[in-house]
């Protein structure tokens, strides 16, 4: 593991860098302990401040965990896809927000990607599952219910679905379509739409996974999305009416 001290980038991060590359190599593998801060400061050439900074950088990211104690020091981590759920959606949140994705951009990207799990879960999806969108639409159907908890309902709903396929790369993958794009398309819609029309989907995507007729699902994620794009196409319409 090596650095370039003339890189204007700063020491920690490319020593987190090293240590990352390492680790995705097979160099260091999982559960081994790393060197202590005073041997990585040696092989990197940099003060102990610097080397602690780059350890919690990596320890961000789940690559590494500490324990304390004579055994003690820094591991390298065995990542699951669960521990990597939240940085997923984070990071798709931030990329949809600073690069000003557009809205057909996003509705198009997360329901192809949804659409993709159908197949899948119409075959595979659990009693469970199934209960958890049976729930989660009798919750949407409450009076009262607030704009906010509709649409965290909404996407526990799709999230029960892409679940549903049984593949944790595929859940993976589309956390930050469901849970990322999901709120920022109901942010944009909710005024427009029908709660009584999204149900009504809703209810149809479940039983068709009930039934498990894949392709009836699969119609009824395209009648969703061309629900949502109408509903963007309105609330757009209404705000260049002038006042």
């Amino acid at each position: 593991m090596k650095i370039d001290p003339r890189k204007p980038a700063d020491l920690s991060a490319q020593i987190a860098q090293a240590i990352r590359d390492a680790i995705i190599s097979g160099e260091l593998i999982v559960d081994e302990r790393l060197p202590s801060e005073a041997e990585l400061s040696d092989q990197f050439q940099v003060s102990r401040p610097t080397v602690r900074e780059a350890l919690k950088r990596l320890a961000a990211q789940s690559l590494i965990r500490t324990q304390r104690g004579a055994s003690g020091g820094a591991f390298v981590n065995r990542i699951s896809f669960e521990d990597a759920h939240s940085q997923q959606i984070t990071t798709s949140t931030l990329l949809l927000s600073m690069n000003e994705v557009s809205f057909d951009t996003a509705c198009e990207a997360r329901f192809s990607l949804e659409r993709a799990c159908a197949p899948l879960s119409a075959q595979r999806r659990t009693s469970d599952q199934l209960a958890t969108m049976r729930a989660e639409i009798f919750r949407q159907a409450q009076p009262g219910l607030s704009d906010e908890a509709f649409c965290a309902s909404d996407v526990t709903f799709h999230r029960a679905l892409v679940d549903g396929a049984d593949n944790p790369v595929l859940s993976y993958q589309l956390a930050g379509a469901v849970e990322a794009m999901q709120p920022l398309m109901n942010m944009i819609t909710f005024t427009a739409r029908s709660r009584e029309q999204i149900i009504s989907l809703h209810n149809q995507i479940a039983d068709a996974l009930e039934e498990r007729d894949a392709a009836k699902v699969d119609a009824k994620l395209v009648e969703l999305e061309e629900y949502t794009r109408k509903l963007a196409q309105d609330v757009a319409q209404q705000h260049r009416k002038p006042a």
